[in-house]
């Protein structure tokens, strides 16, 4: 009898065992699925209330706002940066070269006499001597041999020779371009190319060595050119 009251106890035990877990198990998914409903009703956003649709209304901003009363909002200039008053100034080179005035350029006529032809290079010109006509690209001053002649401005003497028509020829450079040439004159100039000439300075005696121009009286041929053109030498000593 004892034995049956076991077995029945045993069977009936475990089926009352079971029951109780399952309870529990129900019991504790029902709290969880709670928690979690409670918690999403939580972060629902709260209804908005009111009409929705309300036009909203818009406002309208005055382009000058001068013409609504509103006055205009000043303009704010950041302040100038402080400069630090112990700041470095920067060193400007000074050019102490002394100033050196420059004189005038003095122009004297080569020497004083009659003038026996003149400049002629439109025109033609007989030539007792050679029988022709030909231009004259000087002017012939009158004045006996030996006299002295005179550079008519400081320059560079550029060449000194003894020319086959025109004799012994002193050509003088110039500034801006400008040459004279002094012909006929005695075979030994007092100067040679590449000496420095001031105005009035002597370079020669006039001679009789043009043999193009034997046939007049003793005198000096004297020409200008600037950049290679002839030019009036009454116009030159006259600048």
């Amino acid at each position: 009898m004892k034995e049956k009251w076991d077995a029945f106890m045993g069977r009936f035990g475990f089926a009352v065992t079971m029951a109780i877990c399952l309870l529990v198990v129900g019991i504790s998914g029902y709290f969880l699925l709670f928690d979690r409903e409670e918690s999403a009703q939580q972060e629902k956003p709260a209804p908005v209330s009111g009409d929705l649709s309300t036009p909203v209304t818009e406002i309208s901003v005055p382009e000058h706002p001068a013409e609504s009363g509103m006055q205009p909002i000043p303009e704010v200039l950041s302040p100038e940066p402080d400069i630090p008053a112990s700041a470095p100034m920067p060193e400007i080179a000074v050019d102490d070269t002394p100033v050196i005035a420059e004189a005038p350029q003095l122009i004297v006529p080569p020497l004083k006499g009659d003038v026996l032809a003149v400049f002629s290079m439109d025109t033609l010109v007989y030539s007792e001597t050679l029988g022709d006509w030909r231009t004259h690209d000087g002017v012939d001053i009158s004045a006996k041999p030996g006299t002295t002649v005179q550079a008519a401005s400081a320059g560079t003497v550029r060449t000194v020779t003894d020319d086959v028509l025109m004799g012994t020829t002193v050509v003088i450079g110039h500034k801006d371009g400008y040459e004279t040439t002094y012909a006929n004159l005695q075979a030994s100039p007092t100067v040679k190319a590449g000496d420095t000439v001031t105005a009035g300075q002597v370079i020669g005696a006039v001679g009789t060595t043009a043999a193009a121009e034997s046939s007049r009286s003793p005198h000096l041929h004297f020409s200008v050119t600037q950049d290679g053109i002839p030019v009036d030498p009454n116009e030159y000593l006259n600048r």
